[in-house]
């Protein structure tokens, strides 16, 4: 009786086994069709039946110069990493070229990261909110920054065109130049000017591409080029040093943070601040995005170079007396744009929460990325 059934088991455990191998069997050929699909306009050679779901899982490897892979059309590109093995985050993607592309041919700038295409960047704050992903891009900004009626002055407004630059160095580091810019003022008291010029490195201290999670850290150091009636060029700089994190929610919001010190190198001449910018989107359909951000500055130590004890925010570090522990709280709603993982473009209204408003009433912000 034992005997017969230790035979029937061993009967059930070969059907099994052999239904399991033809299933994996069908999903490896099935995974070897549609990596052909693509249409690569370079041969690769598959190593294992994993590298083809690596191949539909990531726009990273667009190595092969195939970019209808890349299209944020294709439902693949939001949450295939969720699904199946994302190409920059496993060693087989090496094997498939993926790492050999990289900005003019010369192999030490590399292309953005591709496992979070289906995110967007945040728009306001755009000196400090730092996205956390390692990006080669350049973003063109354009800001029109209305401003309270102050000390008995009409309410005016100045414009800044600016231009922030991204380089991915290595898998988790990057250069980022995100402050210079022209300021055209209409203001009686601020001249057309230069603003100041900042830049520094970002580094990814956490990734994880299947859940759709990172966390980066950088440091950033801003000169004084600019022009000093410009409300530009006082002190002798300033250190930032921030921490900035991304996650998927679902298949269509993301969350983004960065909170940060601002800190002078020149206390009398400039302010001490602690920031924290958050960003909350949902896209809508395979283009479009809807978002709001919310944007805290606190202050945490008094200068004494401007007359009056007024917050200057993200743009402006006026070095004010009277604002220790002051708070200003803004609010932002938008809308972007990115028909593909290399074109993205917004717009947002940001305007103060708090009662104090500094040197901010109301401001329209619109930027253009190029990504690489």
């Amino acid at each position: 009786m034992d005997s017969l059934m230790k035979s029937k088991k061993m009967k059930i455990k070969a059907i099994l086994a052999g239904v399991i191998a033809a299933s994996l069997s069908f999903q490896a050929q099935a995974g070897y069709t549609g990596f052909l699909s693509k249409d690569l306009h370079r041969p690769m050679t598959l190593q294992t039946a994993g590298d083809s779901d690596v191949m539909l899982a990531s726009c990273q490897c667009e190595a092969g110069n195939a970019t209808a892979g890349c299209d944020l059309a294709e439902p693949m590109q939001f949450g295939g990493c969720d699904s199946t093995p994302c190409c920059d985050s496993i060693s087989s993607c090496d094997s498939l070229g993926c790492d050999t592309k990289s900005l003019f041919g010369h192999g030490w700038i590399k292309p953005s990261e591709g496992c979070y295409d289906d995110f967007i960047s945040p728009m306001t704050n755009p000196v400090y909110f730092e996205d956390p992903r390692q990006l080669t891009e350049a973003r063109a900004i354009f800001i029109n920054h209305k401003l309270p009626s102050l000390a008995g002055l009409p309410a005016d407004a100045i414009r800044l065109y600016a231009l922030q630059v991204r380089l991915r160095l290595t898998e988790r580091l990057s250069l980022i130049a995100v402050k210079d810019g022209y300021i055209d003022s209409s203001h009686p008291l601020i001249e057309n000017g230069w603003a100041d010029i900042g830049a520094g490195l970002k580094y990814s201290l956490y990734r994880n591409p299947n859940a759709g999670r990172l966390l980066s850290a950088g440091a950033r150091f801003e000169t004084t080029a600019g022009r000093r009636r410009s409300l530009q060029g006082n002190g002798d700089g300033v250190f930032d040093f921030f921490l900035s994190g991304g996650a998927r929610l679902g298949s269509r919001a993301h969350y983004m943070t960065t909170s940060g010190f601002i800190l002078p190198v020149d206390t009398q001449a400039e302010n001490q601040m602690f920031y924290w910018s958050n960003h909350l989107d949902r896209r809508i359909g395979n283009t479009f995005y809807a978002f709001s951000e919310l944007n805290w500055y606190n202050y945490m130590k008094n200068a004494s170079t401007f007359p009056l004890p007024v917050e200057g925010g993200d743009l402006f570090n006026l070095g004010s007396p009277g604002v220790r522990g002051n708070n200003l709280v803004t609010n932002a709603w938008g809308l972007k744009v990115k028909p593909n993982r290399n074109i993205e473009s917004g717009i947002a209204f940001e305007f103060p929460l708090t009662e104090r408003r500094g040197v901010l009433d109301n401001r329209l912000t619109a930027d253009l990325i190029v990504r690489f």
